[in-house]
């Protein structure tokens, strides 16, 4: 009887070496795209780096820079900050205290504005009490923590209530910027619809002695809620 081992023909399609057809076509087709752009794969990364970026800027977080002295002494000219733009999709909408940037065209005028959200819908919003206080709700709110130094909370007196969905903003820089108090009279009221705003001012990213995050003051939250069940 022959004992000598008879060599057997390998299955080479089993091997674990060979790349599966469906992995070989997901890689295929990137390095087709690589080829046939200029500089190949550093200029597919660098594309597919800048589409990231766009969807980022688009859907999540976007850059903006302060034009004015409006929200000083917190925000000042130049300073760069960043909008969180998914805070109010999924969640409750702006409160009192933030800081937001909104689209004020047809409303402050063409562009888009920051300022800090007073009122928001069904809000009753004096100015001022008799120690010079704004009043949202019967609460007077103490303002010094953020007003720019030797401002008063508003120089205009005003007695309004935020209609629903609508937002009353003022400037921190109470006596430099064109806010709320300017549109009393305008087209709406003044107020911002809340479908404006683009997001919510979270953090001062540039230049970086200023890297800071901007957080709502404690002041807004011992505001009670309107009658109408305003949220704040």
């Amino acid at each position: 009887m022959d004992t000598e081992a008879q060599p057997t023909k390998r299955d080479r399609t089993s091997r674990p070496d060979s790349p599966d057809p469906e992995e070989r076509s997901r890689f295929a087709l990137p390095a087709r795209i690589a080829e046939w752009l200029p500089g190949g794969r550093v200029t597919l990364t660098l594309f597919a780096c800048l589409v990231f970026l766009l969807l980022l800027s688009t859907f999540v977080v976007q850059p903006f820079q302060i034009p004015s002295g409006s929200m000083e002494q917190g925000l000042r000219i130049g300073d760069r900050v960043l909008v969180n733009k998914l805070t109010y999709r999924f969640g409750a909408g702006p409160a009192r205290g933030d800081v937001i940037v909104f689209d004020g065209s047809g409303y402050f005028g063409d562009g888009d504005y920051i300022k800090r959200v007073v009122g928001v819908g069904g809000d009753h919003v004096v100015c001022c009490d008799k120690r010079g206080r704004i009043d949202v709700n019967g609460r007077a709110v103490d303002e010094s923590a953020f007003l720019y130094p030797g401002d008063s909370p508003s120089s205009v007196p005003f007695n309004i209530v935020v209609p629903p969905g609508t937002l009353f903003v003022l400037g921190d820089h109470r006596s430099d910027s064109s806010d709320s108090r300017d549109h009393l009279g305008s087209p709406g009221g003044g107020m911002i619809p809340v479908g404006r705003v683009i997001g919510r001012a979270d953090w001062i990213v540039w230049p970086y002695r200023h890297w800071t995050h901007l957080t709502r003051p404690s002041a807004y939250a011992r505001v009670p809620a309107a009658t109408g069940g305003a949220h704040g």
